[in-house]
């Protein structure tokens, strides 16, 4: 998948308005996530993700892929995602989910990997999807 294709496909399904609110979804998104599980998990997704959303993931690396992911929950990565998004808390997990469904499209299956690292509750961010609901 192309970066243009990724990111219309992100604008279309969260309903923005601009390419532009679906870039900074997509950033916070990566980012919070990259912080969240292990470097070499997030290098892994990256390699299939398109360049210039895979630098999303990336920029939060420091250890050269020894990083261990910081440990937090749904509620803090929301947080994150809105803080970095500049956005209330409901719109970062709704567009984070979406981020995250079209992640798993683009990368045919390396996102359950990751999936695989997340506790319940973030789990729950990339199976719900854009249509889904969380418990």
């Amino acid at each position: 998948m192309r970066h243009d294709e990724f990111i219309g496909r992100v604008q279309d399904r969260a309903h923005l308005p601009s390419r532009g609110d679906a870039e900074r979804a997509t950033r916070a998104t990566l980012e919070t996530l990259g912080e969240r599980v292990p470097e070499t998990t997030a290098e892994h997704l990256a390699a299939q993700l398109p360049i210039e959303i895979a630098e999303n993931l990336r920029r939060t690396m420091t250890m050269g892929g020894a990083g261990t992911g910081e440990r937090f929950g749904l509620d803090e990565f929301a947080e994150r995602v809105a803080q970095r998004g500049h956005m209330v808390v409901p719109d970062a997990v709704y567009r984070s989910r979406v981020v995250l469904e079209v992640v798993g499209e683009a990368t045919q299956g390396a996102l359950g990997k990751v999936r695989d690292t997340l506790p319940g509750d973030l789990r729950e961010l990339i199976d719900a999807g854009s249509t889904g609901s969380l418990h």
